[in-house]
């Protein structure tokens, strides 16, 4: 892979491509012709989701801006007992009561303030990420590290009714902290993390189903719909392994039956066991999300390269998502 370019656009174009390594900062202003601004404002969406866990917990957060509206959720899914402890999530205006920076990484800065919450992912000057939740179903206060990481992903590239889009994705960053949720306290120091950057000039209907699990030997990154196979990684002992188109096989109206997840190079096959979920599902009629994001396990094989032995995977931690929005 080669390594991430200085900006997203290059030449008046969008930079199309799959790279290895961080991005200063999201920034689509040098585009040639520039969309106008109100074509900006319903089409220009920025989003930070923040997904960790280990044996016992996973949390998921999200700081999301639309251009006209802004949304954020926090979730904890007790895995032993197999349940949700906490589901909060609010709608806000942007500028008002969120921002999504346009830095993915150093310099990140995401936050959401509104009626008994706020919500903050902010870059520390040690190259930690500090995640930080106070909810009245849930409080998290964690640490993430970006030094001494695995190359992140950076992908860009063009999406159909839309523009471009441009995500910025790592695996596996050491945690350290807790939660709170149900009476409960975690220690979340045995976590592994994924942040999520994403930022683009989408189609109004966009839709797409995702795969991610991460720990230090294996990790991987799987999309299918909106934006092609562009963020379609395998990490193995921290080494980015771009991957083919992803396939999803499983029963939408059955989503915590198993799932299994491939590529068509042969490079990634694996079954998803689900252990329990997190769903939303608005219609405001001008805009509407239907959304699932089921918790459990990652089992099968993956492979480093085509013709390289298979390599089995068994007990990675992750998720998987069917999304559809009108935004």
């Amino acid at each position: 892979m080669k390594p991430a370019p200085a900006s997203v656009v290059l030449d008046g174009a969008p930079n199309h491509g799959r790279y290895s390594g961080r991005l200063d900062r999201f920034d689509w202003s040098p585009l040639r012709p520039r969309p106008g601004w109100l074509w900006r404002r319903l089409h220009h969406k920025r989003w930070h989701y923040v997904g960790l866990g280990d044996d016992t917990v996973f949390i998921g957060v999200a700081i999301v801006d639309v251009g006209w509206a802004a949304s954020a959720f926090a979730y904890l899914f007790d895995r032993r007992r197999r349940a949700l402890l906490a589901d909060w999530s609010q709608d806000g205006l942007p500028g008002l009561q969120a921002r999504v920076g346009d830095a993915p990484l150093a310099g990140a800065h995401a936050w959401f303030r509104g009626p008994g919450a706020g919500l903050s992912l902010r870059h520390e000057a040690d190259d930690r990420l500090r995640l930080s939740v106070a909810t009245r179903a849930l409080r998290v206060e964690a640490e993430l590290a970006l030094a001494g990481m695995a190359p992140p992903l950076l992908a860009i590239g063009p999406v159909d009714g839309g523009l471009a889009h441009a995500t910025q994705k790592t695996t596996a960053l050491p945690v350290r902290g807790w939660a709170e949720a149900g009476g409960r306290r975690f220690t979340l120091d045995a976590a592994w993390a994924a942040v999520d950057a994403s930022n683009g000039l989408l189609a109004r209907d966009t839709a797409w189903r995702w795969a991610s699990a991460h720990r230090p030997d294996v990790g991987f990154n799987l999309q299918q719909g909106y934006f092609g196979d562009q963020e379609n990684l395998l990490w193995l002992d921290g080494r980015p392994i771009a991957l083919g188109a992803a396939r999803f096989d499983f029963d939408a109206a059955r989503p915590l039956a198993p799932w299994r997840v491939h590529t068509d190079d042969g490079l990634l096959d694996l079954v998803f066991t689900p252990e329990g979920a997190r769903a939303a599902d608005k219609n405001l009629g001008f805009a509407a999300s239907r959304y699932i994001q089921p918790v459990g396990n990652f089992a099968g094989t993956v492979r480093a390269g085509p013709g390289a032995p298979p390599r089995a995977v068994a007990g990675l931690s992750g998720v998987t998502e069917d999304h559809r929005s009108r935004w």
